[in-house]
């Protein structure tokens, strides 16, 4: 398949360290990473004509830093959650606004924003902490009168939901955890690397019925980036290019906990929308990098992708034989931000470019063409899909 056969291209990744409780300040791992992925892609800073993030470091603290001035800041859409930067990406480079876009996300273990979009294109306006309320705070008001104020509320109830309509059991999700573990144990910038057991997992305390500790995400500190540029760079790049053969990004109608269709979330739509801008199919993927902030939101993503049909994620990923390494389709191969860290989706799309470039080392999925990524849950949520 051509690279940028969409228009448009990963050229280059990077990362900061990642640690827990490590003390660097968000603004040096984010100029770790940025800095990184330039140079991976073969570019300078001032190549660097468009920006874009949701956090945690504000684009005019990061330009300043960087020494550039990029003409093109975000675009003001938001559609697409987490990936909503990519996305914007992606527009831009296709309508020729601009040529090499950087995107970053950066977290920090204590604290934390999420936020849309800022700036319209060609503005130049920067990006500032409070432009806009993060992401998803109008759909949760009416959890909060129920008493359900986190996530792991949240997604409890769509699981158990889950569970009591399909059959979903505990140690379905524990396999995810497990095989996550697994795999983070050959990704030496994983937080928890030790090995887990079925009898570990299942020890682990509750968080919030149905999921334990070891169905949470990792906080970490660190700091992902990546540049998008357009597809005539491929030639250029210093990496292999990495196509962005097709994206798709959910409604958010409904809520966390209003939609008809519940247990399921924004991500129905997303994928829908992804796969009806390409002709590959389900079939397809050789490499899953799905969202983990809990183990059920991965059962969701299978589901709405069509790996699996409807209540059948739960026994697809059962033994953890299939989404092994090399299993039928390779699932978090970098160990999730289960047991790598969580780094809101940007970790998931670092990873699938690395085993596109068949550069992840030991935990390389055989002969990888085509991946699939997916970040988010409930009324958020992004995927794209990947070729090389």
């Amino acid at each position: 398949m051509t690279a940028g056969h969409r228009g448009a291209i990963i050229s280059g990744i990077g990362i900061s360290p990642v640690g827990r409780r490590s003390g660097i300040e968000g603004i040096d791992l984010t100029a770790t990473s940025t800095k990184a992925a330039v140079a991976d892609a073969g570019l300078k800073l001032e190549d660097i004509d468009g920006i874009a993030s949701i956090g945690d470091t504000p684009l005019h603290e990061t330009c300043a830093t960087l020494g550039i001035e990029p003409h093109w800041r975000g675009d003001g859409i938001n559609t697409g959650g987490l990936l909503a930067p990519v996305m914007a990406a992606c527009r831009a480079v296709r309508s020729r606004s601009a040529r090499h876009v950087l995107v970053y996300r950066t977290v920090q273990m204590m604290g934390g924003t999420i936020l849309p979009q800022s700036g319209a294109p060609g503005s130049g306006a920067p990006a500032t902490p409070d432009a806009a309320p993060a992401i998803g705070v109008e759909w949760i008001g009416p959890l909060l009168t129920m008493h359900a104020y986190s996530a792991a509320n949240w997604v409890a109830m769509h699981c158990r939901r889950h569970m009591f309509v399909y059959g979903t059991t505990k140690e379905q999700l524990g396999w995810l955890a497990v095989n996550t573990r697994r795999n983070a144990a050959l990704n030496p910038l994983a937080a928890y690397r030790q090995p887990m057991t079925m009898d570990d997992y299942l020890g682990a305390r509750m968080i919030s019925d149905p999921l334990g500790l070891y169905d949470c995400d990792v906080p970490v500190d660190g700091s992902i980036a990546l540049v998008i540029s357009a597809a005539e760079f491929a030639r250029d790049t210093k990496q292999h290019a990495v196509a962005i053969e097709s994206t798709g990004a959910g409604s958010g109608e409904g809520g966390w906990d209003d939609r008809p269709d519940y247990p399921k979330m924004a991500s129905i739509e997303a994928a829908a929308e992804m796969w009806s801008r390409t002709s590959l199919t389900p079939k397809d993927i050789d490499v899953a990098e799905l969202y983990d902030g809990f183990t059920f939101l991965t059962l969701a993503w299978l589901e709405a992708l069509g790996i699996c049909r409807d209540g059948e994620a739960g026994p697809f990923v059962e033994g953890a034989h299939r989404i092994a390494l090399d299993g039928e389709l390779p699932l978090n191969t970098y160990g999730g931000q289960l047991s790598a860290g969580r780094m809101h989706g940007y970790w998931v799309l670092y990873e699938a470019v690395l085993q596109l470039r068949h550069q992840a080392g030991a935990r390389q999925v055989a002969n990888a063409q085509v991946a699939a990524v997916a970040a988010g849950g409930g009324p958020i949520a992004g995927c794209m899909l990947l070729t090389r």
